[in-house]
Parts: C-alpha cells; sequence; structure tokens
C-alpha cells in the first residue's frame, strides 16, 4: 500500500470537519456535566525524538530538563547585564532563568549506530536525578547500550563524557571511541591543569581510562564512518569537533557547543561564553558556523538547543541570526 492509499483527500478531511463541526448542536441538550476535580499531572516534554536524513535514521535523546540560571553572566560576559536582559525580553523569555537542552544524539547509517556525546552521566555538569538520563533513556528510545558501535565525543567537558561509564564499567560495552587528538591531548595529562579546569580534566581521565584502548583520534576532515565527517570548531575547546552527516543527498551538521542559547548566542554570536576556553575564537568559530549553515540552509542538532535541540539557522538583517526549531522537515 502506498502513502497515497492512505493519505486523507481533501474532500474526506472536509467532511470530517462538518460532521466534527455539528457534534455540539446534537448534544447541546445534554445535562449533569461532570465537574469531579483531578489532580495535576506537572509539565512534560518527550524524552526521545526520531526522525530522518536521507537513508539515515537519527534519534535524539534528553539527558536532563534542568533550568539554569541565566542567560546573563554565562553568556554575554562582555556585554551588561540589561543589554542580555533586553534581548530577552524581547524574544518573550525570562530574564533570570533558561533551559537547555542536553541532548545526545543517535546515528543509525543501516550499517553503524553512531552516538554523539553521552551527557552527564554519574559524574557530570548536571548531577542525578537531575541529570544523566541517557542511560535509562535507551532503552524507551529503542536502543541497547551494547547495539551502540561507534561513540564519537565532541569535546571533553564532563556533560558529553560523563555518559560513559555506568558502575565502574563502560556503558557502551562494544563499541570503539572517537574524539579529536588535539582535544584529548589538552584534557589527558597529568599536572597540566589548576583550578576548575583540573576539575573537568580529572573528570575527562577519569571516564576515558577505561577506554583509551579503544580510542581513535581524528582531525577535522576524517572519516569517522561513511557518511559522517568531523570538521573543525575550535574555541569552546582547544580540540572541538562539529560533524557534517551526509546520506542520499541530504546533510545534517552536528555543532556540539557552538550554541549555548537558541536566542542570546545566535543574536550576538560575538558575546562571550563562560564556558569557553578560547572566547575570541569561539565567537569566530559561532559566526562561520552558523553564516554556512544559514546559507547552505543546512538543518542542525544543537546540543544545548531546546529539545529535541533540531532546527534551522536564519541570517536576519543586519548582524546576527535566529534559530529556527525543527516542525516537520525531516520527518518524510
Amino acid at each position: 500500500m502506498s502513502t497515497s492509499d492512505v493519505r486523507p483527500s481533501r474532500r474526506a478531511v472536509l467532511t470530517s470537519a462538518a460532521a466534527l463541526a455539528a457534534v455540539p448542536l446534537a448534544t447541546s441538550g445534554l445535562s449533569g456535566v461532570a465537574e469531579a476535580a483531578a489532580p495535576k499531572l506537572g509539565t512534560w516534554q518527550p524524552r526521545h525524538w526520531r526522525y530522518k536524513v536521507g537513508a539515515f535514521e537519527l534519534t535524539t535523546i534528553a539527558d536532563t530538563e534542568i533550568f539554569i540560571d541565566g542567560p546573563y553572566p554565562l553568556i554575554g560576559g562582555n556585554a551588561s547585564e540589561e543589554e542580555v536582559a533586553t534581548l530577552m525580553r524581547d524574544n518573550l523569555l525570562p530574564t533570570d532563568a533558561y533551559q537547555a537542552g542536553f541532548s545526545p544524539t543517535i546515528v543509525n547509517t543501516g550499517r553503524e549506530v553512531v552516538l554523539f556525546d553521552t551527557g552527564n552521566g554519574e559524574n557530570g555538569f548536571v548531577s542525578r536525578p537531575n541529570g544523566g538520563w541517557l542511560a535509562a533513556g535507551l532503552a524507551p528510545a529503542g536502543f541497547k547500550p551494547e547495539e551502540i558501535d561507534v561513540v564519537v565525543i565532541t569535546h571533553g567537558h564532563s556533560d558529553h563524557i560523563g555518559g560513559l561509564i555506568e558502575g565502574g564499567k563502560p556503558l557502551f560495552p562494544n563499541a570503539r571511541y572517537v574524539i579529536g587528538a588535539v582535544e584529548h591531548d589538552f584534557w589527558a595529562p597529568e599536572g597540566k591543569h589548576s583550578g576548575d579546569l583540573e576539575g573537568l580534566a580529572a573528570v575527562y581521565r577519569a571516564n576515558t581510562a577505561p577506554i583509551a584502548e579503544r580510542f581513535t583520534f581524528v582531525k577535522p576532515g576524517d572519516e569517522v564512518v561513511s557518511g559522517i565527517h568531523a570538521v573543525e570548531a575550535y574555541g569552546h575547546t582547544p580540540g572541538h569537533l562539529n560533524f557534517m552527516i551526509e546520506s542520499d543527498g541530504q546533510q545534517l551538521y552536528i555543532w556540539a557547543d557552538c550554541a549555548h542559547h537558541q536566542v542570546a548566542s545566535l543574536a550576538r554570536p560575538d558575546w562571550h561564553c563562560v564556558f569557553d576556553i578560547d572566547k575570541e575564537q569561539a565567537a569566530a568559530t559561532r559566526k562561520r558556523v552558523f553564516d554556512m549553515l544559514a546559507t547552505e540552509r543546512i538543518p542542525v542538532v544543537g546540543y544545548h538547543m531546546p529539545f529535541p535541540s533540531v532546527g534551522y539557522v536564519e541570517r536576519l538583517d543586519g548582524a546576527g541570526y535566529r534559530w529556527l526549531a525543527h516542525t516537520y522537515q525531516l520527518n518524510r
């Protein structure tokens, strides 16, 4: 049966609409309307989202739904608090908190199952029970940890590598692991860092030591598997990588942490982010990436964009860009 066999005709839709419109007239004389109280259920959002790029099937999984104080001063440290607040008000957003996505993504190429980033896990940025949901979210999304063939780490921050280890063992026992050589060399050495950077490096070393022999180190331009290539996106971290996904003439771009807020990071890519190690290089990378995506109209997964973290970039008049959330473009 083809899709045309089951797709309703315009006449059928109009006939159904007319029938539904008549229902209130037929029931308006009924009495005894129920007025029973019911408990409130609380807010809810989906925990996974599935869509297509060519022959590839992609699944994005929520690792947390946490609200973060900000965006100022986490974003806009080189601007004023009022400038950031004004931008939030102009976009009908709160000025004191925002809900970032933390969104690992699985790409099923038909040959391999490739996971991009592993969330917060047991020792990441957002501690359990508020974060670290990937391990529990795999089964509802249709996956088993042992089915993951490749784990790609975009960079070494704890909200991306926290989920590598679960209960002292690798969560993905059959996978090979891919990371940029520059990135690994920045985080892995003992005694290199101090302060907050050493805290992050310690988590990186602890979570990668059990899988060190299974790492493949890549550089920009390298192929992870057929149809997935690494792209240089340095600045957020020294070896931060993006990835281009290509299948059957269609593309999708994974930008990892090029942006941390769907309005502030795009409208003002020059604003600094506290999480960026090289803030000026990160700003230059954002501008370059956003401009390319807006020009070429390529869909993107932004790890910290609001879940399901899939969308497009639109160039604004003058400077700046806008995030356009995915609706149904990739559902066919």
